[in-house]
């Protein structure tokens, strides 16, 4: 697939660098965002294919963020997966019971990051 556009929601410049350097390799297209007030402006304007979302952000964290992105019915049905580094199982349940459609573990795999992604949007097109 590739070509899609990924808006990555992350406060960590490193982070937010090497996540988008390895989509950007692999084809993607992506928007960058270092808090959730200019990622729900972002998206609203954009309309990302899929948005990774970190969780813990300055000012509104990811879970506010993502129920805003679905209060809104230019950006609800786009799916929003959490970028954490919450490892336990009750964080987890919290993310999927929150609404967001996946979650990746940070530090991220640099390996296996690009296909996490793609599977996330291949799912997306066959929902959307």
């Amino acid at each position: 697939m590739a070509g899609e556009l990924i808006l990555i929601v992350e406060d960590n410049e490193r982070n937010l660098k090497l996540g988008r350097d390895l989509l950007q390799f692999k084809g993607y297209r992506t928007l960058e965002t270092s808090n959730a007030e200019e990622a729900l402006a972002v998206a609203a304007a954009e309309l990302p294919h899929l948005i990774l979302m970190d969780i813990q952000l300055p000012g509104m964290d990811g879970v506010t963020a993502l129920g805003r992105l679905r209060e809104d019915r230019r950006t609800a049905s786009i799916p929003v997966v959490a970028l954490t580094a919450f490892a336990m199982q009750a964080d987890r349940e919290r993310f999927v019971q929150a609404g967001f459609d996946g979650y990746l573990m940070k530090p991220i795999d640099v390996r296996q990051f690009p296909e996490q992604v793609r599977r996330y949007c291949e799912r997306a097109g066959k929902e959307g």
